[in-house]
């Protein structure tokens, strides 16, 4: 006997604002019911002493560490530019922005 119920199924289309014929639904309570027991399944394997984890693998964090270093001055930056206003670079208006 199946833990879903065709009605559950019917009310869980609605939700997800699904129409489903009504020759559907005993399939779908069908297969979310082994969806089900396959969930419960894997819950009965972990136990107290299995913590939750996110991948199967220890993850090791690979970036460097943060260094300071020098950085361009504004002047340096502006340098390459081919225009500048106001120690920022100049750019086309785009949008018919107002000033």
């Amino acid at each position: 006997m199946s833990s879903i119920t065709r009605d559950e199924v019917a009310h869980l289309a609605r939700l997800a604002r699904l129409q489903l014929p009504e020759d559907e639904l005993e399939h779908y309570a069908g297969q979310l019911d082994a969806i089900l027991h396959a969930v419960a399944r894997v819950t009965e394997v972990a136990g107290e002493d299995v913590p939750p984890t996110s991948h199967p693998l220890p993850l090791v964090n690979v970036t460097r560490p943060d260094e300071t270093h020098r950085s361009l001055t504004a002047e340096e930056a502006l340098s390459g530019a081919p225009a500048a206003e106001d120690s920022r670079f100049r750019v086309p208006r785009i949008l018919g922005e107002e000033a």
